[in-house]
Order: C-alpha cells, then sequence, then structure tokens
C-alpha cells in the first residue's frame, strides 16, 4: 500500500494526501454459469487484488495512469470517452456513468491503478477494478470517508454494498459482458477463512467456514488467456433463457433455468434442441451440485465436496463447452495427484484458471506434478498458488 502511494507521487507529484482502495479478485468454488440463471454460487475472494492510489480534485476530469499497461488516460465525468481511449479505461468510465445514474454526485481524481488479479484469467480482475473504480470514486466524492470496509464509502452515499454491486455489475454490462452478480458481490462481501454462498436472485448469502487444516485452495492459471466479449459467453446466457422460456410452457412458475428441478428438468427436456438441452442440464445439475456441497461441508465430508467439485468440470466440459484442451489437462493432472480431493475449470471458461481441493500435506506434489508436465504438451507455462479467502473490498488509507 505504501508503495503504490509512493508510486502515486512519482507519476502525479505531490498533490495532497494519498487514499487507497482495494477490490479483491475471486475464486468460484463451485456454481458456474448459475449466477445469471438466477442459482446459486459459492466463491471466495482472493488475496490477489486490484488496488487504487488516488487523490481528489475539483476538476470534473479523472486520469488514470496504468500501472499494468503503463499507460495514462482520462476522461469526463458526463462526457462519452474519445475513440482513442484504452480499453481499461472503459471500466472506470462505466462505473462513473452507473453511479451518477445512481444519484451520486461524483468529484473527479488522479489515480495510480495496480493489481495482481491476472486479466483473462477468470479470477475476475475487471470485477475487482470496478469494484476498485466504484470506491475511488464515492470516497474522492466525500473525502472525509475513514478506512474501512466498503460498506462504509457505499453507506455514505446512502447506497447499500448489494446495490453497489449491482451498479458494478451494470457497468461490466456497458462494457460488453452480460455477467451475472457473482462477480462484484463476492469482490464487496469476501470474508477471510469463508467461502460466500450466494442466491443470485435475491443476493441473500452466507458465510461458509472453509477449513484450511485440512484441506487448501489450489489455483493454477493455465495461461491461456480468453475474450468474453467474443460471443460464446453471451450466446451460452441467451441459450440459457431459451431454454427457461421453454419450460415454462410446463410449469408458469418457471423465470429463470433456477426455477427447474433435476427431476422437472429430465421430464422434459425432449422439448428442448440438442444444443439448448445440453446447456440446460449443465446448470439445472450445477444448481444441485451447489446445493449438495452446502451439505457436504456442513458435515466436513471433504471428499464429497471434491467429488462436487469434479463433476462440475465434467459437466462444463461436456455440456456447457466452455474447456479446452489446457484446462482439461490440468484437471487430469491434479486428479491423477494423490491427496487432490476434486478439480475444475473455474470462471467463464475458454481459458483461465483452474481450481483444486488439496490436502495441505499433498501441494507440493501437485506442484511438481504440474510443472513436469503442463508446459512440456502445451507450451503455456502454468502459474501456481494457494490463496486463503480473504476479506472484501475496502478502503485501505
Amino acid at each position: 500500500m505504501a508503495d503504490l502511494a509512493a508510486r502515486f507521487g512519482e507519476i502525479f507529484g505531490p498533490v495532497g494526501p494519498v487514499r487507497v482502495v482495494r477490490g479483491p479478485g475471486r475464486v468460484n468454488l463451485i456454481g458456474e454459469h448459475t449466477d445469471y440463471n438466477g442459482g446459486f454460487v459459492m466463491p471466495m475472494a482472493l488475496e490477489a487484488s486490484v488496488r487504487l492510489a488516488f487523490v481528489p480534485h475539483d476538476e470534473p476530469t479523472v486520469t488514470l495512469w496504468s500501472e499494468q499497461f503503463a499507460e495514462r488516460a482520462s476522461f469526463y465525468l458526463g462526457a462519452e470517452a474519445p475513440a482513442d481511449s484504452p480499453h481499461w479505461l472503459r471500466y472506470p468510465m462505466a462505473v462513473a456513468e452507473v453511479l451518477t445514474e445512481a444519484g451520486v454526485t461524483l468529484h473527479g481524481l488522479q489515480a495510480v491503478v495496480d493489481g495482481d488479479v491476472p486479466v483473462g484469467s477468470g479470477l475476475s480482475s475487471s470485477a475487482a477494478y470496478e469494484v476498485a473504480s466504484a470506491l475511488a470514486l464515492l470516497v474522492a466524492a466525500r473525502p472525509e470517508v475513514p478506512a474501512g470496509p466498503a460498506q462504509v464509502a457505499a453507506e455514505a452515499h446512502g447506497l447499500t454494498t448489494q446495490r453497489l454491486a449491482l451498479l458494478c455489475q451494470s457497468a461490466e454490462h456497458r462494457v460488453g459482458v452480460r455477467c451475472g452478480i457473482m462477480d462484484q458481490f463476492i469482490s464487496l462481501h469476501g470474508r477471510k477463512a469463508h467461502a460466500i454462498v450466494l442466491d443470485c436472485r435475491d443476493l441473500s448469502y452466507e458465510a461458509v467456514p472453509l477449513p484450511a487444516d485440512r484441506a487448501t485452495v489450489v489455483i493454477i492459471d493455465s495461461g491461456v488467456r480468453r475474450k468474453l466479449t467474443s460471443g460464446a459467453y453471451n450466446e451460452r446466457r441467451s441459450q440459457c433463457e431459451e431454454g427457461a422460456g421453454r419450460l415454462r410452457k410446463f410449469d408458469e412458475n418457471v423465470e429463470q433455468l433456477r426455477d427447474v428441478s433435476v427431476e422437472m428438468f429430465e421430464a422434459h427436456e425432449s422439448a428442448l434442441p440438442q444444443t439448448v438441452r445440453r446447456r440446460c442440464r449443465h446448470v439445472v445439475t450445477e444448481d444441485a451440485r451447489v446445493a449438495e456441497s452446502i451439505e457436504a461441508l456442513g458435515r466436513g465430508d471433504l471428499e464429497r465436496f471434491g467429488a462436487l467439485l469434479s463433476a462440475s468440470h465434467d459437466s462444463l466440459r461436456d455440456d456447457y463447452e466452455v474447456s479446452g484442451p489446457e484446462l482439461d489437462l490440468l484437471v487430469h493432472i491434479a486428479r491423477g495427484t494423490g491427496g487432490v480431493l476434486g478439480s475444475r475449470l473455474t470462471g467463464a471458461g475458454f481459458g483461465g484458471c483452474t481450481v483444486s481441493l488439496v490436502r495441505p500435506d499433498a501441494v507440493e506434489t501437485l506442484r511438481e506434478a504440474v510443472l513436469a508436465r503442463y508446459e512440456t504438451e502445451t507450451g503455456f507455462e502454468p502459474h501456481i498458488w494457494v490463496s486463503e479467502a480473504a476479506d472484501g473490498a475496502a478502503v485501505e488509507a
């Protein structure tokens, strides 16, 4: 945090007291592509995060320096982005737009943006960036807001953190990805040493303890990057909506796939086109796996929880078709390693990361197995790390 504040001085000069905000990335343990279908997810916030060091000013301009891209860019509050604006500027611009529409009177700022959530990895760097941007804008408009959890900055403007998550989700929609609410929500509501079970329809949630002494969460970045705005993600969302619409003919209470039980789906799946059927089967069974995961963790059955993670990957690979050879190889290596309880891709897919539930004494064995095979067979360098569940977004200084 001190280094980032010092970096601000190097970029912009000594222009005033520097504030710092943090938005964490996330890894989803189970419940993939269920969020935009009104279903259930079980993510945890990561220690990896996006941070902004900033100083407010009275001019209606936001000027950002991106450490990752080594680039400076600006926008006027309330104005359209210049045609030559870099893509990374669109996220804070969209956040500023939705906050203004929500009734927040914004002020300008200068900021340095940095972070260690890898872009395009499926660990929700965009949501972390949106949440951090929102906190910076909220604090810039109310400089008296003290350091503390995101709730403090939100409430200073009459917002709840649930409402702020929805606004950040809306910002991402404007950038071009019709994401669900999970990413922004967990970035704001993470809790140390816990996963969060979120009902994506009513935004109710509960914290579920993660027994780090018995199992460790290992995240492996495949090195394969994907662009969600390429169409595949939005296509699947549309297919799910089509499936829900067709199934509504058999039960008028079906609003989203979340309302379809496994039994109902099996009774009427023949009414769906083949591709739509596969997409819907994944979502319906994935919601059921989340429910069973809550029960398994509640009774301390990590073996069953791990098996559910692996079943989730198989469904994502075969029915939702969002895996790939690199992700499949990482999962295959993990499942063949003693002490690994389960493994699956995490995030939207099409590249990114896997998440594995591993006995603590097997973490190094898994690391060695991946390093021995993965790069040789794929040409991509894997990045492996262990992250404890972290607290959600905060004003750090």
